[in-house]
């Protein structure tokens, strides 16, 4: 791996010029532009503070940024992440959030060595949607208090939603200015203008002239350190082991969602760039990341589809606008800390609102209703409530369990159709019938046939009562277990013993071995079988004949 990794350093920075430098240089800093209001927003939200959130973003950009398993990655805090980590501070605390971080990076690198990574291809998109919008509502919903100045109880956003009910629910309105200002800004800024100077950081720069101009009394971000080590960071004497057990849960879901995200971020940009993303590299980067990230202070951080779109449309060559991004975030928070200080808390409410409505994948829900495929919107509306009830963990692993059942079941379907024999399609196919064939009936197979199936097979046959003969067409069966043999063995006895003539026609290769070994060939005879529907006929004209 790391010879690879030096191998597409080369390719990477192959022709590097003072020209390419400046031009990572500028999206390096129209990047930073974007991650500044994010990173600021999802440190609150995570349960940490603001200052934890822009630590996050500078070291994930140096340390992920640069072992990235691609040259396009930019890594930081994710409105994903804060729906795991609001839950995860309220029950243990930010010691708890930083040693879920370490245990998840430990088993990020643990996927990139086992190549678990590859799974993710096999998360069906309905079920990647509906954890998505599941993401969005868990982040809108742990804003309301932010936003509207209230407070609530619970360790997690249902909890504190229905919490209102005994505690009240009195919105400030000087607080849900800031608020309503952030989401009007980002709603109605211009398409064009949001490319050069990003529609987030225009709400929070309105919000913060207005508060320090009024200064109202209002929740404000509060004192941002100018150091990479605050105080509130994980130290090795203060980890608990003892309470380590009850973190491994936390652990695979910010592992689990990390690898998601990025994974699929990768995938996503990879086509953007034309430049292929190697997996478990990637894995191994944020997985290096997150355990040192806690040590600054920081919370669990992943590739962020955002940002990384950010700097490939900027026009970003290598691994260094990354790098860049990291180094104005440091530069910001050394020189702008006192100014960021003073944002309103319910600006950045508003802001984080915005962005999860705009987390939905919207294309796809609109597809999913507008022709409605109601399996899809099955799994959708399931895996979504799932994350908002339950966790992400589960919530992947009831969507997916439940993509397999429908696949299962409508893989599962045999379709059984009786015709009688069409004397003008023979004729048009070249064959014209030298004897009427009247009680002659076709039944055509499609699916699977086997236990599940076999009794509808029965019951349309039950129905046929004037039949002289049968012929089964069964090129569309691609399986048959010894159930299904045993049933179409008594169903030919019977059938043989009142006198009517049986053939088969049409059977795939695979499934006449299957057949063979189970004695049924030997037992109805090789002449029974036909390669298709026109040879069984003419051989019937021959007995009738």
């Amino acid at each position: 791996m790391f010879k690879k990794y030096v191998a597409d350093l080369r390719h990477e920075f192959r022709g590097y010029n003072g020209r390419k430098l400046s031009q990572d240089l500028m999206s390096g800093l129209t990047v930073a532009a974007v991650a500044l209001p994010l990173a600021l927003a999802f440190g609150v939200s995570s349960g940490a503070d603001a200052a934890s959130g822009l630590i996050t973003a500078i070291v994930a950009g140096l340390l992920i940024g640069a072992f990235s398993g691609a040259s396009y990655q930019i890594s930081g805090p994710t409105g994903a992440m804060t729906a795991i980590l609001l839950s995860l501070s309220t029950r243990y605390g930010l010691e708890g959030v930083f040693t879920a971080g370490v245990l998840s990076g430990a088993i990020l690198i643990l996927a990139a060595v086992f190549k678990i990574g590859k799974l993710v291809s096999y998360i069906p998109g309905p079920v990647i949607t509906g954890f998505t919008s599941g993401i969005a509502i868990i982040i809108a919903l742990g804003q309301i208090d932010n936003f509207f100045g209230t407070a609530s109880t619970g360790d997690s956003a249902v909890k504190k939603l229905l919490s209102y009910g005994s505690t009240g629910f009195s919105p400030q309105l000087q607080t849900m200015l800031f608020g309503l200002i952030a989401i009007a800004v980002m709603v109605f800024y211009p398409k064009k203008l949001n490319a050069k100077f990003p529609s987030s950081l225009a709400a929070i720069i309105i919000a913060l002239i207005v508060q320090l101009i009024l200064g109202l009394d209002v929740a404000e971000v509060g004192a941002i350190p100018k150091t990479l080590f605050p105080e509130h960071r994980l130290q090795l004497s203060q980890i608990d082991f003892a309470n380590i057990k009850h973190l491994i849960s936390p652990a695979v879901s910010i592992a689990a969602l990390g690898m998601i995200e990025s994974l699929l971020c990768g995938a996503s940009a990879g086509k953007m760039k034309n430049e292929k993303l190697d997996a478990q590299r990637e894995l191994v980067a944020q997985g290096i990341g997150n355990m040192i990230i806690p040590f600054f202070g920081g919370v669990p951080a992943t590739a962020a589809i955002a940002r990384t779109s950010v700097a490939i449309k900027s026009g970003g060559h290598t691994r260094l606008v990354s790098v860049f991004h990291s180094a104005t975030l440091v530069a910001s928070m050394f020189l702008l800390g006192p100014v960021m200080s003073r944002i309103p808390l319910s600006a950045l409410a508003g802001v984080l609102m915005v962005t999860a409505w705009r987390m939905n994948d919207w294309s796809s829900i609109k597809n999913m209703f507008s022709k409605k495929l109601k399996n899809s919107g099955e799994q959708f509306f399931i895996t979504m409530a799932a994350t908002v009830v339950f966790d992400l963990t589960t919530a992947i692993v009831i969507g997916v369990v439940l993509s397999m059942l429908i696949f299962i079941v409508k893989s599962c379907e045999l379709s059984v159709c009786v015709s009688d024999v069409d004397s003008r399609r023979l004729s048009k196919a070249g064959h014209d019938l030298a004897v009427p064939l009247e009680n002659t009936k076709l039944v055509y197979l499609t699916g699977p046939l086997f236990f599940g199936t076999q009794d509808k097979l029965t019951a349309v046959l039950g129905e046929l009562d004037d039949a002289d003969s049968i012929v089964f067409s069964m090129r569309g069966v691609p399986m048959i277990d010894d159930s299904a043999i045993a049933e179409l063995e008594m169903l030919f006895d019977r059938y043989t013993d009142e006198g009517v003539s049986i053939m088969f026609s049409g059977v795939q290769e695979r499934v006449k071995n299957t057949m063979r070994r189970a004695g049924f060939v030997d037992n109805v005879g090789e002449d029974s079988f036909c390669w298709d529907a026109v040879s069984a006929i003419s051989l019937l004209e021959k007995k009738y004949a």
